[in-house]
């Protein structure tokens, strides 16, 4: 159940009168004039006083989001002056601060004591254990939901700028910490329970909207970000490297006995001969139709769905804001028509004949998951230009890679053949901005379905060559929000925009701001494991 802006709003006032309420009566029963609850700042130093906590509690409490723990925790702390010991009251007054503190504020059974009158309270190891556990959660879940967060770079599509085996620390506060919308979830696990492959660590019940709090600084061309994986809305759990979408395509390319060229070209290279007959054997008996190739990923995965916070993180390098027009040219990134700065060590494909010894690609820092051998002495590798030209200098033969203009590529966004794009040669594109009006027709509507259907919530059909958005019919749509676009400094071994389109700005995670550890999985410990010269760097 999702809950709207207008019940967030309501919950949220009522939440604030009860809390204003509560603290005014409990400051008359500390023998404190209840007007000083109504003063900011100064309410939580008289707060302090009557807690009987230290003056450098305040430091804390004005600190950004370390204050919303140390209110929690002066809460739990003014239960404790009424003589609650028992978890009940704590927890339940703490989560529940606007019903119970009016309470314990006009009770008149309800007595105030002093700290230091307090009857000592001897807590036994399990509950000493107890609270600690507690505090330590949620300080924890606190600096990780709105101050940073760790994370490790799994595959190589950033290379050599982020590499595999990097831990970074994200910042969630200079893009606007997000509020969870996901409310009902196991601490510290993303999606998944631990020590399981599909079982969720969290439920739907309670969904809240978007909201985020402001922002340091806005988002940049060329920033690296984390952010949710857009396509990963829905999931195949056998599959759950792979964009849903991109499976759904495949298996109607399959079965579809009309399908494109590119489109055959592409499932026979992934799947094979065998895999695509017990396919069409299986799924193949009546007449093809759309949605045949959707029916059957059903059938063969368990599929589900999830919420925004809940979908896998991704960090790419934001290459286009909202509103900027994009195009790539042989490899080259042109934004607003002008050719965009490349990062430092951006990757393509090349061919290199010549064999490259294990230990002279530990020396050049080639990444061996990249490597790919097409032929004794002949293989494909990911490189940018000081390696290239190392390569060169040894006297191997180095071809680079590159899709040519016009040439269809069926995963390409909008994956359409009306839009011949490839990795190397892709749009003009204009990246969709908040308020801005676009017109929609039959031709343009494949570059926004997935914008006005699935991260703006509205339905859309077509029928008889119309286009009907929320049961109306619409020539024209005007964005609800911001969009980015993403591409990975390695850019012939990146799953990025160029596969499944734009990032809406509620997906927005942090800012890669730091690699606090930077391990080489290719290298033994002798050899150079831990990469120093990336320890303690910031991220560019």
């Amino acid at each position: 159940m999702e809950i709207s802006y207008t019940v967030v709003a309501i919950i949220s006032v009522i939440a604030l009168i009860g809390y204003q309420i509560g603290l005014w009566k409990i400051f008359e029963k500390a023998g404190e004039k209840g007007w000083k609850s109504l003063i900011p700042v100064y309410r939580m130093w008289i707060w302090l006083q009557i807690l009987s906590r230290p003056w450098w509690w305040m430091l804390l409490i004005i600190f950004p989001f370390i204050g919303i723990f140390m209110t929690y925790m002066m809460i739990w702390k003014t239960i404790r002056l009424y003589g609650k010991t028992s978890y009940l009251p704590l927890i339940f007054g703490t989560f529940f601060y606007f019903i119970y503190l009016p309470y314990l504020g006009f009770s008149k059974k309800e007595k105030y004591t002093r700290f230091k009158d307090l009857p000592k309270f001897k807590k036994s190891k399990a509950r000493e254990w107890g609270d600690a556990i507690i505090f330590a959660v949620a300080a924890a879940f606190i600096f990780r939901t709105f101050l940073l967060e760790f994370y490790a770079i799994p595959t190589s599509s950033m290379e050599s700028s982020m590499m595999v085996g990097d831990y970074l620390a994200v910042s969630k506060f200079h893009y606007g910490a997000r509020i969870p919308e996901t409310v009902l979830a196991v601490p510290f696990m993303h999606h998944t329970l631990l020590l399981t492959q599909t079982t969720r660590s969290y439920v739907e019940w309670l969904q809240l909207p978007y909201m985020r709090f402001p922002a340091l600084q806005k988002i940049q061309n060329n920033s690296p970000i984390v952010f949710n994986y857009p396509d990963g809305d829905t999931v195949a759990l056998e599959r759950q490297s792979e964009s849903y979408y991109a499976i759904v395509r495949e298996f109607e390319a399959i079965l579809n006995p009309n399908a494109s060229p590119a489109e055959k070209s592409m499932v026979e290279n992934k799947y094979g001969p065998e895999f695509i007959s017990a396919m069409q054997l299986q799924y193949g008996n009546s007449a093809y139709h759309q949605g045949m190739g959707r029916a059957a990923v059903w059938n063969e995965y368990h599929v589900i769905s999830r919420p925004i916070d809940k979908r896998e993180n991704y960090v790419k390098r934001c290459v286009a804001i909202a509103g900027d027009k994009l195009q790539i040219i042989n490899g080259q990134l042109y934004i607003n028509g002008v050719a965009a700065k490349n990062p430092e060590k951006m990757q393509f494909s090349y061919k290199v004949e010549g064999g490259i010894s294990v230990k002279k690609r530990k020396e050049l820092n080639i990444n061996e998951e990249d490597r790919q051998e097409i032929a004794p002495s002949v293989a494909i590798y990911h490189l940018h230009q000081s390696q290239r030209e190392k390569i060169e200098k040894m006297g191997k033969i180095v071809t680079p890679l590159l899709e040519k203009a016009g040439e269809y590529n069926a995963s390409i966004f909008p994956h359409d053949a009306r839009y011949p794009w490839n990795k190397d040669n892709f749009g003009p594109l204009m990246i969709p901005q908040k308020g801005q009006t676009v017109t929609i027709n039959d031709s343009t509507i494949v570059l926004y379905e997935q914008i006005i259907r699935n991260y703006e919530l509205n339905t859309l059909e077509r029928k008889n060559g119309k286009i009907y958005i929320n049961g109306k019919e619409a020539t024209s749509y005007t964005f609800k929000m911001d969009y980015y676009f993403m591409m990975g400094d390695n850019r012939h071994n990146s799953a990025d925009s160029r596969f499944w389109g734009f990032v809406p700005e509620d997906h927005i995670v942090g800012k890669p701001v730091l690699v606090w550890l930077s391990l080489d999985k290719f290298k033994n410990w002798g050899e150079g494991k831990i990469r120093w010269n990336k320890m303690f760097k910031t991220i560019k």
